[in-house]
């Protein structure tokens, strides 16, 4: 059984996608609240999965807010999950590489579990089937990555430990390859997914579960109530997308 690992902070203003708020019409509100929904997709996605679902948080104090992390997220997925029965623990590390890395490391060294995954919310259209799919590759292939474009990775599973110092240095998807190479290991790969970081990003999200509804194709729940709720609109730039209110 796969422990899938949630890196998640608190849904708040002052931290949610900071440089999407700063270069687009997004407002750090309805940063706020996507990212809210892009965690619950997340959880959602992992619950059902035939893994084990671990919330790991970022401390209030490491994001400088006045909130408790932990109360914050348990309360915004008390609708997704029961709170009270899933696994929730506070990231260790200054960096995302550092921990994620010591996350994997505790589980496949300390605590002995069959592998890891790595999910975070800003793989915004992450799946159950993509989770599934991971572990079944991992009973051959002892790494196995998402790449989204751009070179980030939306999701990275791991049977066998790497060396996890500054892994995600960009682009992370092939420093994680490389690592895994270097460490004597096969590397396996999902079907790309978009990973959300910018105005061009979001845009495409937007279109891609605007379209998908339409046509009655599956999209995350929560992120799809959002897309419908939001005053967004996204209009053609060229040869790409941009978002207006």
């Amino acid at each position: 059984m796969t422990t899938i690992a949630v890196l998640a902070d608190p849904p708040h203003s002052d931290v949610a996608f900071p440089e999407l708020v700063a270069n687009s019409p997004l407002s750090a509100e309805a940063a706020a609240s996507l990212y809210a929904a892009l965690l619950k997709d997340t959880a959602l996605a992992a619950e059902r999965s035939g893994g084990e679902l671990l919330v790991n948080y970022r401390p209030a104090g490491a994001l400088g807010l006045g909130v408790d992390s932990e109360s914050r997220i348990r309360s915004v997925l008390a609708d997704v999950i029961d709170p009270e029965e899933a696994r929730f623990e506070v990231q260790v590390g200054e960096t995302f590489a550092g921990r994620a890395g010591n996350t994997a490391t505790h589980l496949l060294e300390t605590e002995g579990v069959g592998s890891v995954g790595i999910a975070r919310p800003e793989a915004t259209l992450l799946a159950r089937t993509d989770i599934d799919s991971a572990a079944m590759k991992l009973r051959s292939t002892p790494v196995v990555l998402g790449p989204a474009p751009g070179g980030h990775v939306t999701y990275a599973a791991f049977a066998e430990p790497i060396d996890f110092g500054d892994c995600y240095a960009p682009p992370a998807l092939k420093t994680l390859t490389d690592r895994a190479l270097d460490a004597g290991l096969t590397v396996g790969f999902l079907e790309s997914k978009p990973y959300l970081r910018t105005e061009a990003d979001l845009a495409t999200i937007l279109m891609t579960v605007q379209t998908r509804r339409k046509a009655d194709a599956l999209v995350p729940p929560y992120l799809a109530e959002w897309v419908a709720d939001c005053d967004l609109t996204v209009f053609a730039d060229g040869d790409g997308l941009a978002l207006e209110r």
